[in-house]
């Protein structure tokens, strides 16, 4: 369910806008929307699972927080990052 620090290394090293870069929107939404991914994945076969479904939501709404914020702070960014990620708007 949560991703494998090599998968997370993989991502921050990505997204990241400068060396060190952890915690910039970038990340932080690629990181969650991995986390999504998977957790969608785990749903398939764990219906039932009402516990998990809930810190999916808060998941959800998190990035979406964090993506309304680099849409209103840069729009460039916003549509290159969502492309990438493949996310719809």
């Amino acid at each position: 369910m949560s991703i494998t620090p090599e998968r997370k290394a993989e991502l921050i090293k990505k997204f990241a806008q400068s060396e060190g870069d952890t915690g910039s929107p970038e990340v932080q939404v690629a990181i969650l929307t991995e986390r999504i991914n998977n957790l969608t994945e785990h749903f398939k076969t764990n219906a039932k699972d009402n516990h998990s479904r809930r810190g999916l939501l808060t998941m959800v709404a998190t990035r979406r927080k964090l993506l309304d914020y680099v849409k209103r702070k840069d729009e460039g960014r916003y549509t290159a990052l969502i492309g990438e990620l493949g996310i719809r708007r």
